[in-house]
């Protein structure tokens, strides 16, 4: 026995057309710019339409209007390795909200062949939010080129390109001076690499974009202290942005002889892991080691010991991000930037360092 294996027939608009007696020009109006007809001749399409099943195709109505109705974000990482950092979610929480009230659907760019450049050609949205890059990106240049909108997302603020930034220095610094105060003289810094492009984003002072601000907050904490980088015995270890490596990394930095009394994670996803790691070595935390983090990601408050840490608004961050990036659509020639501030969060995984330590 043998049958078509053609699924049901797909309505047409001249279906649509015909059964409304109007013509197909009327039915694409309905859809794609119902103010050029009536609302009783508008309604009478839809109805039908409904009724016969149709729906335009969305590539055609692309090619019509020139438009996806699509936001995309440009990622600097693979979406797999993306994902297991807790920060999206919540940042997509954020752009989300925009997309469900302004109609668009949305789509994450990872690097194409390691590249976030070869990545943009090969997405089909009406703009980007470009997370973590700098003006000077090879990324961000080919975007003005092709005369694609977008936003910049941590990165230094620009006057000509709309911008959302969370002020990490002062947070970052926040954090540091609640170390010292509590009389931490050892301390090890836990920092998120930058991916496979961090070369390019290195400048003068070794990094650049959220993890050089965060940096420059370190070190301005110990300057109003009063205290070099050497008084406090401060050492910079570099991980990917995943609890896993966070784990790895922690059994190094915890695992020396002459260990740090606290180890300040600039993730909390890192943090997790360093907790992790500790748990491991069987060291009690905050008693032989204390362990901090930058975020305060929902996680922070489940971790045993909850985690001392630095909020900042990652949701709202998101939202900002993606009514600038709509607004630049629709042709707003405004260039907004806004900083988001950010809290210190102590919780109990910090503490005074043991004598003992």
């Amino acid at each position: 026995m043998s049958g078509s294996t053609e699924g049901p027939k797909r309505a047409t608009s001249k279906e649509v057309a015909e059964a409304a007696g109007v013509s197909r020009t009327s039915v694409s109006f309905a859809f794609n710019d119902p103010s050029r007809l009536s609302e009783a001749t508008r309604d009478k399409i839809l109805r039908i339409a409904a009724e016969v099943g149709y729906r335009p195709d969305p590539l055609a109505r692309m090619l019509v209007n020139g438009r996806t109705h699509s936001l995309g974000i440009l990622l600097p990482q693979d979406i797999s390795q993306a994902m297991e950092n807790p920060y999206y979610a919540q940042f997509l929480i954020g752009v989300g909200q925009v997309c469900n009230e302004e109609g668009y659907t949305l789509l994450l760019a990872p690097p194409l062949r390691n590249s976030m450049l070869e990545a943009i050609p090969y997405a089909a949205v009406d703009g980007f939010i470009v997370a973590g890059l700098e003006r000077d990106r090879g990324e961000v240049a080919e975007l003005e080129r092709r005369g694609v909108p977008f936003v910049l997302v941590d990165s230094e603020s620009t006057e000509n390109l709309p911008s959302v930034e969370v002020d990490d220095r002062t947070g970052a610094a926040a954090m540091m001076v609640h170390l010292i105060e509590l009389g931490h003289r050892r301390i090890t810094v836990l920092a998120f690499d930058a991916g496979p492009d961090a070369g390019h984003d290195r400048g003068p002072g070794g990094f650049r974009g959220p993890l050089g601000r965060r940096m420059a907050g370190i070190d301005d904490a110990l300057a109003a202290a009063g205290l070099s980088s050497d008084d406090v015995g401060l050492q910079i270890v570099e991980a990917p942005c995943t609890r896993r490596e966070g784990y790895k990394a922690g059994l190094r930095i915890l695992d020396e002889q002459n260990r740090p009394t606290v180890v300040f994670a600039l993730s909390d996803i890192l943090a997790a892991g360093v907790l992790d790691a500790a748990y491991e070595l069987g060291l009690d935390v905050p008693s032989q080691v204390s362990v901090a983090g930058y975020d305060d990601q929902p996680e922070a408050v489940w971790l045993r010991p909850r985690l001392t840490t630095v909020r900042q608004p990652i949701e709202a961050k998101g939202r900002v991000a993606a009514d600038f990036l709509v607004s630049a659509i629709r042709g707003n020639a405004r260039h907004p930037h806004q900083k988001l501030h950010t809290s210190l969060i102590v919780r109990e995984s910090t503490a005074p360092p043991s004598r003992i330590n």
